[in-house]
């Protein structure tokens, strides 16, 4: 089972300084992978949806992906999630391709399709067709990726005639997981996916978001190239080895954990994880 981290840039991590002393403790207890949550504004006051208060910080995922990987030596560095249909996905292809080339290829690209309709509004973004936007933008991010000469033709996005230099590290692309946890999150992962990502699972929640997974791909032929499709999860709370086993025996690959707290409090949960999991897995 491969551990990571969840948090890497909110909260307590939104120091710049805590986020690097968390970072090298979990690399140094055998964590695989450093992972950031995405807001770019929540809604003033919380309301549902919503799932933090308004003060909560977040640092641009890129921007402190960048930061911890010129501080780390090999840990993974990944985005749990960026909200795709709220950005430019040109743009972002040239950020994330950035982003793997100045950690030596060790970016991992999560991504989601949102559900926040307030902080859509206030960027400007289309909440409505958020859906057929991250299906079309995925193949996007692909094509200025891997393409010689990238061309696109799409319902919201048309380039041709140009480049977009440098190419991923990572070949063909890094790794794209997709996040979420209902039927066409599932569609999108079968069918465009490297893996699949749900956030705040406990065992059964787990099991019945792959029985979703199962069923989508009933109905959707995954393309050859892409392989097996892997799967990460959060789960609800502290978690011992016994638990680990039980996601391990569903199929679950990757377990990526929360830490809480202040920094002392964090770097604590790091090194009790490392001897209790990482290293007895």
């Amino acid at each position: 089972m491969k551990i990571g981290l969840y948090g890497i840039n909110t909260g307590a991590c939104a120091e710049p300084q805590t986020a690097i002393r968390v970072a090298r403790a979990a690399e140094d207890a055998g964590f695989e992978s450093l992972w950031t949550a995405e807001h770019i504004v929540l809604p003033d006051p919380q309301v549902p949806p919503s799932p933090a208060p308004p003060e909560l910080a977040f640092l641009d995922p890129a921007v402190a992906l960048s930061f911890i990987a010129a501080k780390t030596r090999n840990i993974r560095i990944a985005t749990g999630i960026v909200i795709l249909p709220q950005r430019n996905p040109v743009e972002l292809a040239k950020q994330l391709a950035s982003l793997d080339i100045v950690s030596n290829g060790r970016l991992i690209f999560g991504l989601g399709a949102g559900y926040l309709e307030p902080e859509f509004r206030a960027l400007g973004a289309d909440f409505e067709n958020r859906g057929a936007r991250t299906d079309e933008y995925i193949e996007v991010l692909k094509t200025l990726w891997t393409q010689e000469k990238p061309q696109f033709e799409g319902s919201f996005c048309q380039f041709g005639g140009i480049q977009s230099q440098p190419q991923p590290l990572q070949k063909p692309h890094p790794p794209i997981i997709i996040g979420g946890q209902s039927p066409p999150a599932y569609r999108r992962a079968v069918l465009r996916g490297n893996g699949w990502y749900g956030f705040a699972l406990d065992i059964e929640a787990t099991r019945k978001a792959l029985a979703g997974l199962s069923e989508a791909a009933t109905k959707i032929d995954r393309p050859a190239k892409l392989g097996a499709l892997s799967l990460t999860i959060t789960p609800v709370g502290p978690i011992d080895i016994d638990q680990v086993r039980r996601y391990e025996d569903l199929g679950v690959e990757r377990l990526v954990l929360l830490a809480f707290g202040k920094e002392d409090a964090q770097v604590a949960f790091v090194e009790k994880t490392g001897n209790e999991l990482v290293r007895a897995g």
